[in-house]
């Protein structure tokens, strides 16, 4: 156990001939840093993969997690299915709109004005609970439904804390982690206990077009050339990434559960080391691993390693592991600052302080960070 505050999590991954993270032209993501182009992953798209992963260590198999929804359509697609066929439609459409209305707000009828918003597994229960008794109390009587619709929604309108009043993990595993923003409802706004930085590569952008066709397997012999002509770009990097856990936030937002605060953070490591951003999957097969991970517990205010690549170095791990402890020592020298830190690494060079373990080892190190008075 340790009383840290913050759990810092370092790690370098190699990609090669990938297009990992798109802009809106379809070319790589890019940041200008110490004066050369960057390619860059960003924050949204990592927390995305590591929130949807299929994997063994996927947060949605931890015991207590609770599921939610980041959509413009829960409330058709989860609050009124599997069981509103055969009602009346005119009772369903006046109690659909009020909790419409009561989730993204007064011009939600239209999809497009609504809010991606999420909303957690204990909130669609509520809502499938109130919409099953509107109905059931309407009885087929449209003008009883309006009226039912809006009584309700005096008492519901842009408050989905009502919703979740009691309740634990209201916005699911996924907003206790990456937090909510609700336009229409600033009571219901979870802070994230998550912080991701945007990846970049620790050198100069190394990037190219790639000029690709495709043939028509059913052409007649007398067609000749490419039936389809393209180009994608690719990219080859070594990504520094960097995120902060605020451990009494996350203890907080997951309702004082340490024992599921623990098997978050055991998890996360894994999702963080093992998980690939990425695009084009098919035809690249954007695959890797963390070459190295550093986490660091402490009760200081978290400082990013990135200054270590403000000059580019070589795209080779031994390499940026060298610039980065380098740094760490210096930052050190200066602050102080005592954390506490475990190691992996596919290089041998020592890094400051640290215990050297496996993957396995950093989880558990990870877990163990939930402290003595939260526990």
């Amino acid at each position: 156990m340790t009383d840290a505050r913050f759990l810092q999590i370092h790690f370098l991954a190699p990609y090669t001939a990938a297009l990992l993270n798109r802009d809106d032209a379809g070319l790589a993501k890019r940041l200008p840093f110490g004066g050369h182009l960057r390619t860059r992953v960003s924050s949204q798209c990592l927390k995305r993969h590591w929130r949807v992963a299929e994997d063994p260590h996927a947060l949605h198999k931890i015991d207590g997690a609770k599921a939610a929804y980041r959509s413009r359509e829960t409330i058709e697609r989860k609050v009124f299915a599997g069981w509103s066929e055969g009602a009346d439609d005119d009772v369903l459409k006046e109690i659909k709109l009020a909790m419409l209305i009561a989730v993204y707000g007064d011009r939600a009828e239209a999809k497009k004005s609504r809010q991606t918003l999420l909303v957690g597994a204990p909130e669609v229960t509520y809502l499938t609970g109130e919409a099953k008794r509107l109905v059931a109390e309407a009885a087929g009587d449209k003008n009883a439904a309006k009226t039912l619709a809006a009584e309700w929604l005096k008492t519901h309108k842009q408050n989905l804390k009502v919703m979740s009043a009691g309740v634990s993990l209201p916005a699911g595993l996924t907003g206790a982690l990456f937090g909510r923003m609700v336009t229409s409802d600033p009571r219901a706004n979870i802070d994230a206990a998550l912080h991701v930085a945007h990846a970049f590569t620790v050198h100069a952008e190394e990037a190219e077009s790639d000029y690709f066709i495709a043939v028509d397997d059913l052409a007649q012999e007398e067609e000749t050339g490419a039936d389809t002509i393209q180009e994608t770009e690719l990219t080859s990097g070594l990504f520094y990434g960097y995120v902060v856990v605020d451990l009494p936030a996350l203890f907080e937002n997951l309702g004082q559960d340490s024992a599921l605060m623990g098997e978050v953070l055991h998890n996360l490591v894994y999702l963080i080391a093992e998980v690939s951003p990425g695009a084009k999957l098919g035809s690249t097969a954007p695959y890797s691993r963390a070459s190295f991970m550093l986490l660091e517990a402490g009760d200081r205010q978290p400082r990013s390693l990135a200054d270590a690549f403000r000059t580019p170095c070589r795209a080779e791990t031994p390499v940026a592991v060298a610039a980065l402890c380098d740094h760490l020592a210096a930052l050190d020298r200066v602050y102080d600052t005592g954390e506490i830190r475990h190691v992996m690494s596919l290089s041998n060079r020592e890094v400051p302080g640290t215990t050297a373990g496996n993957l396995r080892d950093l989880a558990a190190f990870a877990k163990s960070t939930v402290a003595k008075e939260l526990a």
